[in-house]
């Protein structure tokens, strides 16, 4: 026979995931750490941009016209409106860094025949950090403190009118139609407030960021050095009712920070819009009340009250010899209640959890009785 059988062979296998050699390896690549000096690039607290709403859609100029019907009179439709541009407040954005210095609306469409309307440009939404001032000049136009709200920063142009707009009994063909109106151009200044319940307060490597890491899942740099924390971190404290308190740590204040000395200014805004104010006292240094004393002095003179709001004192490193020593002084020179602890090796952790609760339970029944919300995590 012609014909020779052929032999099929088997294809070979396809890979196969299921052994542990062949299968590819899956797994996620980890995040590369970001010190905290490198995570200073991309923290950014305060942005200048400047919006333009969208150009509205020039109004149509069109004669309706058919066999039989040449005469059928103006049928230009007017023009879409322009985008507006909305600031929205996101609680899961946490620095100004992501927004850009220009935004502009979408134009309109221009009208159309037969009496069809342009359509209006979409919106410009931007999302910005939950606790962001909007200034222009100088002024605060919009304070965006809760999750979802907007802002209109920029208006859209109306659309123009077609040449049917203008038709009456005295212009029966009426030739004029109008372009779309500019967007509205301003120049606005973002800034950042942190919106926390409690700020801990304290100079440079009193341990706010040791004790941050001891009561929360904030991982903030921790080292021996002055300086360590160069902005603001927010740590949230679980309790067993679901309640979410959010704890910020703000950057080491020195003498003359209202002065814009150290980090001066920058920071001491984000101590604003705290609710209660957790003072960390290095009890190891001599005369530590000394140190409580000028960080009042010191919020007193940026803003007049800042220093009278609710607030515990907390006293870090008692695990020091020194630190024991020193507790029973500052006790006698402060009048407020003095929480003795370590963050390092989490003794009498406890006591500040309850009373942090204690606080945040007060503020919430404050904020209800004068008919407002608390802020909620």
């Amino acid at each position: 026979s012609p014909w020779k059988p052929v032999l099929l062979l088997p294809s070979p296998p396809a890979l196969s995931t299921s052994c542990a050699r062949c299968a590819k390896d899956r797994r996620l690549r980890e995040k590369r750490a970001i010190s905290e000096r490198q995570l200073t690039r991309y923290f950014v607290d305060r942005r200048k941009v400047r919006v333009v709403g969208g150009q509205g859609g020039g109004g149509g100029h069109s004669f309706y016209s058919e066999p039989r019907k040449v005469f059928g009179g103006p049928d230009g439709g007017n023009g879409g409106d322009g985008g507006h541009v909305i600031f929205k407040a996101d609680q899961q954005m946490k620095s100004l860094s992501s927004v850009f210095p220009f935004y502009q609306g979408f134009r309109g469409e221009r009208g159309g025949s037969k009496n069809c309307y342009g359509a209006n440009g979409a919106h410009v939404y931007v999302k910005i950090p939950v606790g962001t001032l909007v200034k222009e000049d100088g002024k605060v136009v919009a304070d965006l403190t809760q999750h979802g709200e907007e802002y209109i920063a920029a208006y859209g142009g109306a659309g123009g009118k077609g040449n049917r707009f203008f038709l009456s009994n005295e212009n029966r063909a009426p030739k004029l139609f109008t372009p779309g109106e500019p967007g509205q151009e301003r120049v606005l200044h973002l800034e950042l407030k942190t919106t926390a319940h409690a700020g801990l307060v304290g100079f440079p490597n009193a341990g706010k960021s040791s004790l941050l890491r001891a009561i929360s899942r904030a991982k903030p740099a921790v080292a021996a050095y002055p300086f360590t924390t160069l902005n603001p971190h927010v740590g949230i404290v679980h309790y067993q009712d679901y309640e979410q308190v959010a704890v910020a740590d703000i950057p080491g204040l020195i003498k003359g920070a209202h002065q814009n000395r150290g980090l001066g200014m920058a920071f001491l805004r984000h101590i604003e819009r705290c609710r209660f104010l957790l003072y960390v006292v290095d009890l190891s240094v001599p005369q530590p009340w000394i140190q409580l004393q000028d960080l009042k002095h010191e919020l007193e003179a940026y803003e007049k009250g800042l220093s009278e709001r609710p607030c515990v004192v907390i006293g870090n490193k008692i695990d020091l010899a020194q630190s024991r020593i020193n507790l029973p002084l500052l006790r006698e020179q402060v009048a407020e209640r003095v929480i003795a602890l370590s963050a390092l090796t989490g003794d009498n952790l406890e006591e500040l959890l309850l009373h942090l609760r204690e606080l945040y339970d007060s503020y919430v029944k404050t904020e209800q009785s004068q008919g407002e919300s608390p802020v909620k995590w």
